[in-house]
């Protein structure tokens, strides 16, 4: 542990070693040096420019007598901003986002705008009293103890069977301060570290059964990607078997009707299921035969059994239909492209059978795991006989506590494993052993947590750099949401992973790993709210071709425009403006792409033609998270612009405030024409003068978006008139459609940039980014900026920065003291 002291010439901080800090962390801590004094520009006095600017626009509103919106900026010291740092960072954030001055209000000129928060930045850059508080006991959540233990032991678990959901906070899932403990809990933990140690030493023997469903708005009419070609339907499966032995697969259709007949879903007759495990056929069925009703039951159909022998380890399952028949395409009535609206059948079509859930169970005449993945990871080295074993059990366990702690294990963290290693020796033989000392580690308290250790005899507010090897925790988890690797701990050990060369170099290595798709998944899953749209379910009667094809499609076009961006190294702005987009042929259909044939994914160019459809705004999840169940929600879908991209929150409504009239479309998701349009809805609505004040942020936002509908889908009617996208933002842009929203955003590409970097800070260090690190996100920004917004600069400066790689003792008061600081 380094502490980090201060000199009282402000010329930044020094380290115990002297080693030389260069570039944004010189800047920051420059910042700290003099924060505790209160410096001023111009020896107090507040340069007259911003003063006549918040007197002519700010204080007109925000005075004594109005108090608009509950903030009175007239009493403020202009001199000492940093004395109302939270609320001149509140001031800062609105002015960058074009909210203030409030629509209706004399107008800024945009270049006297910048000024204004240029000077408010510098002073609160210069003054703050900036903290570094530790993000505290760290405790995995689901995805980050799951990808653990599938480095440490190569082994594919899912840790909604053991675990809780996890709280959020911030945003996101993996903040310290959310992640609490319960008897329940820790109960999960213990219970998890038994089971998956006997799985991954291959000790199974007892049967035990997993279902899989497929969701029951899925169509199953094509491909499923993953499945060999010439089949259609079903599902791809990824099951992890326990031991070497035989395995009954039983496949159950979906019922036809609510009520169930006895009878399947489907009409269409002679189709053929087929059983694959890793590709290779297990066996095939007469679908009709397998599924007649069974015995004595008028409401069960019959299932489809097999029973094969399967080897221990993680095997892809496939269960489809073999493709011989396109009957339902041929049919005369158009059918929607959601194939199961209804199951009891309706005249005039026809439907293709349907999978419903597949059971998994056993292993039946167990013969144990002897040749695994995780066997493999474990089993470094094999005792030909009783003499070697101590010796053995020593390596493997110290090489497990190394990846597990996270640091080179001591002696005495080997004699507490060797102590359980040798009960279970007693018990039984050298593999139970290593199986007690492995469910010893998983339930280790340095497994499930990450704890930085603080160096003793800090004064509160005092600094300190962290460890490399908690260094390295910190990159890994962010990166990859897992334990480091084997070269990024070697680095940590050797104390070189803070070389700034060396850190760079660790930054992109471990962005180009396949491993960084968790930063992909969870950060996008959070941050653009993917994870909501499991949850969503459009209105069937008016959105009857949406389903869970087109859900998976949205949340995939989206995850790989922002691998695009990660691992091509673009601009991070490219994410409002691609002209790019990955689509399959569902997804293609739903966005009337033509010429897109097949369930894989591909990249494709926008044209002139859909424009719309450029960058984040266009993109089908976005928009149907950002609606309600059976219409759309123009404030709804503005709040969520100024919160993702500008990182705004307007107001919550006020109460008692009726809510709008549900829509009665018609089947297909559009007015029959005797009913008013949205817009016309959402005017009435915000005639309330208690509403209309924020509704002029968020509305124009929202009617600009009108031609997407509730599922993404463009329309041009709206209750039987034409839809009107126009409106006008708070700084007074003109807009008509998505395109001119794109080009107004692009205009706060600064401030969007400031809130991508805000986001991804908050992941990074696993708590909440508070005003006082404002200063150090800005300066991640500019320094951004010098690299063309590079993604990889916005990681590599989060990752230089202070709050990253060191923490500071709890203050004893809310205020920073010059011992703190010298």
């Amino acid at each position: 542990m380094r502490h980090l002291c201060y000199n009282n010439r402000r010329r930044g901080p020094l380290t115990a070693n002297r080693a030389r800090i260069t570039g944004m962390l010189g800047r920051v801590f420059f910042a700290m040096a003099v924060m505790a004094v209160g410096t001023v520009s111009s020896a107090g006095q507040t340069p007259a420019a911003p003063r006549a600017t918040f007197t002519q626009y700010c204080f007109t509103c925000h005075n004594q007598r109005l108090k608009t919106g509950g903030l009175v900026l007239e009493s403020l010291d202009l001199s000492h901003v940093s004395t109302d740092a939270e609320t001149w960072e509140k001031a800062v954030r609105k002015l960058r986002a074009g909210l203030m001055p409030p629509a209706g209000a004399p107008k800024l000129d945009p270049a006297a705008r910048e000024a204004l928060a240029g000077w408010l930045e510098t002073e609160l850059d210069r003054n703050i009293a900036q903290r570094l508080p530790p993000p505290g006991l760290h405790r995995l959540n689901r995805t980050e103890y799951a990808n653990a233990i599938r480095d440490l032991l190569a082994l594919e678990v899912d840790a909604s069977q053991f675990l809780p959901t996890d709280d959020s906070t911030h945003g996101f899932d993996n903040i310290a301060g959310a992640l609490g403990v319960s008897p329940a809990l820790l109960e999960g933990y213990m219970s998890a570290a038994g089971k998956i140690s006997r799985l991954a030493v291959g000790d199974v023997t007892a049967s035990t059964q997993t279902v899989y469903a497929v969701p029951e708005d899925s169509t199953q009419n094509y491909h499923v990607e993953g499945l060999p070609f010439g089949t259609r339907g079903g599902m791809l499966i990824r099951h992890e078997f326990p031991a070497d032995g035989e395995y009954a697969f039983k496949v159950t259709s979906v019922k036809r009707g609510n009520m169930g007949t006895g009878r399947a879903f489907g009409d269409i007759a002679g189709e053929k299921l087929e059983i694959l495990v890793d590709g290779e056929r297990g066996g095939i069925f007469d679908w009709d035969k397998e599924t007649a009703a069974q015995p004595g039951s008028v409401f069960e159909p019959g299932t489809v059994d097999l029973r094969i022998p399967v080897k221990a380890g993680l095997h892809a399952i496939g269960v489809t239909f073999l493709a011989t028949n396109y009957a339902p395409v041929n049919d005369h009535n158009g059918q929607f492209l959601r194939s199961t609206v209804e199951t009891g059948g309706i005249p005039g079509f026809t439907f293709f059978p349907h999978v419903g859930t597949v059971r998994i169970a056993g292993p039946f005449n167990a013969k144990g795991a002897r040749d695994t993945a995780s066997r493999r990871r474990i089993f470094v080295c094999q005792p030909k006989q009783a003499s070697q074993e101590t010796a053995c059990a020593r390596q493997i366990l110290a090489q497990l506590a190394r990846r597990a702690h996270r640091r080179p294990s001591g002696d005495q963290d080997l004699e507490v494993l060797m102590s359980f290693y040798q009960a279970g020796r007693n018990k039984k033989d050298f593999e139970t052993g290593i199986e007690a000392a492995l469910q010893r580690i998983l339930a280790d308290p340095e497994f499930l947590f990450r704890k930085e250790r603080e160096p003793a005899n800090l004064a509160p507010g005092q600094a300190w750099w962290i460890s490399d090897l908690e260094l390295a925790s910190r990159l890994s988890f962010f990166l990859w949401s897992t334990i480091p690797d084997d070269e990024l701990l070697g680095l940590a050990t050797q104390g070189k992973l803070r070389n700034p060369a060396v850190l760079e170099k660790q930054v992109r290595r471990m962005l180009a790993d396949g491993r960084s798709q968790a930063l992909v998944t969870n950060f996008t899953g959070q941050w653009l709210n993917l994870r909501g749209l499991q949850s969503q379910a459009p209105v069937t009667m008016l959105f009857p071709d949406f389903d869970d094809n087109l859900r998976q499609a949205f949340r995939r076009e989206v995850e790989m425009l922002f691998a695009s961006v990660m691992r091509e190294d673009r601009n991070i702005v490219d994410l409002l403006t691609a002209d790019y987009t990955f689509v399959n042929e569902r997804l293609a259909r739903h966005y009337g792409i033509p010429n897109i044939y097949g369930s894989n994914f591909r990249r494709v160019m926008l044209t002139t033609e859909f424009d719309a459809r450029r960058g984040l705004l266009g993109k089908g999840a976005l928009l149907t998270v950002s609606s309600q169940a059976g219409r759309t929600s123009p404030v709804q879908r503005g709040k969520w612009f100024l919160q993702t991209f500008l990182g705004v929150t307007p107001p919550d409504p006020p109460p008692n405030v009726p809510a709008l009239k549900p829509k009665e479309g018609g089947l297909t998701g559009g007015n029959l024409g005797g009913e008013p349009s949205m817009r016309r809805m959402m005017e009435e609505h915000r005639a309330n003068p208690a509403c209309v004040g924020c509704h002029r942020i968020m509305d124009p936002i929202g009617f600009s978006l009108e031609n997407f509908d509730a599922v993404g889908a463009w329309r041009t009617l709206d209750g039987g008139s034409p839809i009107d996208a126009s409106g006008v933002l708070s700084d007074g842009t003109p807009l008509d459609g998505p395109a001119s929203l794109r080009g107004a955003l692009l205009r706060y590409s600064d401030q969007y940039v400031r809130t991508v970097a805000e986001k991804l800070l908050t992941y990074a260090l696993g708590r909440g980014v508070e005003y006082h690190d404002m200063p150090v996100v800005r300066s991640i920004a500019r320094d951004a900026k010098r690299e063309n917004y590079r993604f990889s600069s916005l990681i590599l400066n989060i990752v230089r920065s202070p709050p990253f790689q060191s923490s500071m003792k709890a203050m004893e008061s809310s205020g920073v003291s010059t011992e703190a600081v010298r």
